[in-house]
């Protein structure tokens, strides 16, 4: 009898948590065999690092004379597996948007070619990267252990790529991607941020940096650092406008210390240094540097605790 009531109870459960799928709200995945996956995403990612940094991961073994062979094969697999999963996101939108004569496989393709023909500019910025890395922080001692142990690098590797896939407007991939990188550095970088020439992040952890925003050449920040949106404009229903400009610009030579939030669609003037713990939400013109005011450090002395010398009786 339990048996039978416990049988009765989960039918009643499973009817009931149906149910709730039945609204399409856009987080079920019933027979959405469209949509990419993120391990094979992941994967892929993997691979094109190793194009970028090759023989980094000590996956495979790169000689100058078979490192053509090793990119050749690298390119095939990625192209092949990629496209496949740039060719799922198509389909998704394709379904939730009602568009039934968009050859997705045909864009996935040409996509892809894009992204593989972009590698060579992208490593390009990549080695300029490193090599602000290496110029703004005194404790780097080589080139090769700041590909091998700063977090940033594939945090922005990541970002390169997946910016290239966001401007050729591929739905789930770029962001997937960009989230890959935020879990595995602790530095999220939206997908559609633009990133100049030799940037760096210090440190890292805790970094934010918002869809739209701008950032120069030469541009150095450091952990905790958010570049943020002030608030969101609403249509007359009260739904939040996507699609406007409402994170900060930043212009070249621009560093900007420790835990300083920046927010809204305001630009951070070329040369300009935004201290540690400054919130700024007004433009700043260049070369002008901005800091916390009255900042003092409270010391107190203590004194040392008397000994309590234990009396002893004859």
């Amino acid at each position: 009898m339990d048996g039978q009531n416990g049988n009765s109870r989960i039918k009643r459960l499973v009817d009931e948590i149906v149910d709730t799928y039945e609204d399409n709200s856009g987080i079920n995945f019933i027979d959405a065999a469209n949509l990419p996956v993120r391990e094979k995403i992941i994967e892929s990612l993997d691979l094109l690092v190793e194009v970028m940094f090759p023989g980094c991961t000590g996956k495979r073994t790169v000689t100058r004379s078979n490192v053509r062979f090793v990119l050749g094969e690298i390119l095939c697999k990625v192209r092949a597996e990629l496209s496949d999963q740039i060719e799922l996101a198509f389909r998704h939108k394709c379904r939730r948007d009602n568009c039934p004569n968009c050859d997705c496989r045909k864009k996935s393709e040409k996509v892809t070619d894009e992204l593989l023909a972009s590698l060579p500019r992208l490593r390009e910025l990549l080695k300029g990267d490193i090599e602000a890395a290496y110029d703004g922080d005194p404790a780097a001692e080589s080139f090769e252990e700041i590909v091998l142990s700063y977090p940033f690098v594939h945090t922005i590797t990541v970002h390169r790529i997946a910016h290239e896939l966001y401007l050729r407007d591929v739905p789930l991939i770029p962001r997937m991607m960009s989230e890959a990188a935020h879990s595995k550095s602790g530095i999220d970088i939206h997908p559609g941020a633009k990133i100049g020439e030799h940037f760096f992040i210090d440190h890292g952890t805790g970094v934010v940096v918002g869809e739209t925003c701008v950032i120069g050449e030469n541009v150095k920040l450091y952990q905790g650092v958010t570049l943020g949106a002030m608030s969101f404009a609403k249509d007359e229903r009260g739904r939040i406008i996507k699609g406007e400009k409402r994170h900060p610009t930043l212009e070249d030579n621009v560093t900007i210390y420790a835990e300083a939030t920046i927010l809204g669609d305001i630009t951070i003037g070329k040369g300009a240094t935004i201290g540690g713990n400054v919130w700024v939400k007004q433009p700043v013109e260049p070369g002008v540097t901005i800091a916390m005011t009255n900042t003092s450090s409270l010391y107190r002395h203590h004194k040392p605790r008397a000994r309590r010398e234990k009396e002893t009786t004859d």
